[in-house]
């Protein structure tokens, strides 16, 4: 079971000081928690992707290269990667050298996004989502399987002999989750290809994501790919905490009275009892969450929401505290106790690798005669002298 937190990259007014910090400030304040994350013992970071304000980040890619230098266990991912208006020759280059630069520790979670004047942006129509979404995902798969790939589709040019680079790490493609809030064919999509699939459940009913992730179940049953308990699911979550609950309640109530998405809306009681929110005690959080294994059956990976709304550095920072020190510890306990020995462990590159090759090492890419050359689709590395370390 892996633990961490996903940060969606808002800027947004702080409601008790009336301050809005500038965007050098909230990157370098994400980058603190990331950090921190770490420190605290969290297996994961997972950073969105947005392109217009108050967001600041449109490169996840950049922004985790930059914490795979600074981190040395955490798994870095995204809390949604744009497979529609994302080129896949781009994505499959991306994210395989990131893989590099981070000895492995990374994977992405694929999405539409919920924003969408992004698709005209990017030369994109937004009423071709759902199919930009298979075409494109089909087209990925293939660039980090296939060391030279014909390809031709709708939605972008022909490919001819082409090989992305670099491969990627170890012959494996990052593990790749489907995120959804409300999408059942992307919950297909992620059963057919054997995939994890992400129930980002922050804003809506238990029972209507209950019916995705049965839906994911079931057709990754159908698919052949194991049990529908052996399926591969993510939570979403979010949480506030002080170590009395009337405390949490009060200082939480104005960040989330204002908060962006759902600020103006639900009251926070409300909306507390619709959705996984818990602002409480830490013994709330561990009760609350330790509960969704009953709603959801055992799943892999729990990521909470912590740092947006305009709360600031230092009060993020308390948060991961409690997270790492006193909730975590328990959820792990309480989530492995009676776990079916059938239930697969979170996927890890090493895992993955191990799945492939047994004992034996992972597969790494040279210039051959199997690779393109991606401009005559021939090899010009075919009949080259093998070179050594220095490379002569």
């Amino acid at each position: 079971m892996q633990f961490g937190i996903f940060s969606v990259s808002d800027i947004t007014q702080d409601p008790v000081t009336g301050r809005t910090p500038s965007e050098a400030e909230r990157i370098a304040a994400t980058l603190t928690i990331a950090r921190h994350a770490e420190e605290v013992g969290l297996d994961v970071f997972a950073l969105g992707e947005h392109h217009n304000p108050p967001f600041w980040s449109s490169s996840p890619t950049t922004t985790l290269a930059y914490l795979a230098g600074r981190t040395e266990r955490l798994i870095l991912s995204t809390a949604t990667t744009l497979i529609t208006t994302n080129d896949p020759v781009k994505l499959a280059e991306d994210y395989a050298m990131l893989q590099h630069v981070s000895g492995g520790r990374v994977d992405l979670m694929l999405g539409r996004g919920n924003t969408g004047p992004v698709y005209p942006w990017f030369g994109k129509d937004i009423r071709q989502g759902l199919p930009l979404a298979v075409e494109n995902y089909a087209l990925l798969r293939r660039l980090w399987r296939e060391d030279v790939v014909d390809w031709e589709g709708s939605f972008r040019t022909p490919l001819q002999g082409f090989t992305s680079t670099p491969r990627p790490l170890d012959g494996v493609p990052p593990f790749v989750w489907h995120g959804s809030i409300r999408t059942p064919e992307i919950a297909e999509q992620a059963a057919f290809y054997g995939d994890g699939f992400f129930a980002n459940n922050i804003f809506w009913p238990a029972d209507h994501f209950q019916r995705l992730i049965a839906l994911y179940r079931e057709r990754f049953a159908h698919y052949g790919h194991g049990a529908p308990e052996q399926a591969i699911v993510g939570l979403g979550g979010q949480v506030f905490m002080r170590a009395r609950s009337q405390d949490a309640v009060r200082a939480f109530r104005p960040y989330f009275d204002n908060a962006p998405v759902y600020g103006h809306g639900p009251s926070l009681e409300d909306f507390s009892a619709l959705t996984p929110l818990t602002v409480g005690s830490p013994q709330q959080v561990i009760d609350r969450y330790a509960s969704m294994r009953d709603t959801f059956g055992d799943y892999q990976r729990q990521l909470f929401l912590i740092d947006h709304a305009g709360l600031p550095l230092k009060t993020v920072l308390e948060q991961l505290d409690l997270l790492g020190g006193e909730v975590v510890p328990a959820l792990r306990r309480e989530l492995a106790a009676d776990r079916p020995a059938g239930v697969p462990d979170a996927p890890t590159h090493a895992g993955l690798v191990a799945a492939t090759y047994g004992d034996r090492p992972g597969r790494q890419a040279v210039p051959g005669a199997n690779r393109g050359d991606n401009l005559t689709a021939g090899s010009p590395y075919q009949d080259a002298p093998e070179v050594d370390g220095a490379g002569r």
